[in-house]
């Protein structure tokens, strides 16, 4: 197991929960696009830190306990969500770096990542765009597609 300075937020993609785990440092947007996504369907896994654990030729996020069913809205506070906005773990199927808009390629080659001898797709997402949430959905249903 590992632990990560990450969220995660499952999506349901075919009928499963697919998590996307969002890195980048404090103030990245991380939380804020988390927020986005659960309003979208989405249900979270973990806010800022994220623990991982390889089960079999997957990754699974699962929250830390002392901060499970939370995530912190900027300006608002930390708030508890309820109970249908929440899932104590996913398989995760996507890593999302958040990075300035400027750092963002037009057309980028599908990238890849090593996390505890798993392989997973990875991407860069600008998060405060207004399309973020839509990018994010598309990536996921193209990775899970390629996976299946």
């Amino acid at each position: 197991m590992t632990f990560v300075h990450a969220t995660a937020v499952a999506l349901r993609v075919k009928s499963r929960w697919c998590a996307v785990l969002l890195r980048g440092p404090s103030g990245s947007g991380k939380s804020d696009l988390a927020l986005r996504l659960i309003t979208a369907g989405g249900r979270l896994v973990s806010d800022d830190q994220t623990h991982l654990a390889r089960r079999g030729r997957s990754l699974v996020a699962t929250p830390p306990p002392a901060l499970a069913g939370m995530i912190e809205a900027r300006g608002v506070g930390i708030v508890r969500l309820q109970r249908n906005q929440l899932l104590a773990q996913a398989r995760v199927a996507l890593l999302v770096d958040l990075v300035p808009p400027e750092r963002i390629e037009r057309l980028p080659e599908r990238q890849t990542e090593g996390l505890l001898d798993i392989t997973l797709p990875r991407l860069d997402l600008a998060p405060f765009e207004g399309s973020a949430v839509q990018k994010l959905w598309l990536a996921l249903t193209r990775s899970a597609a390629a996976s299946s």
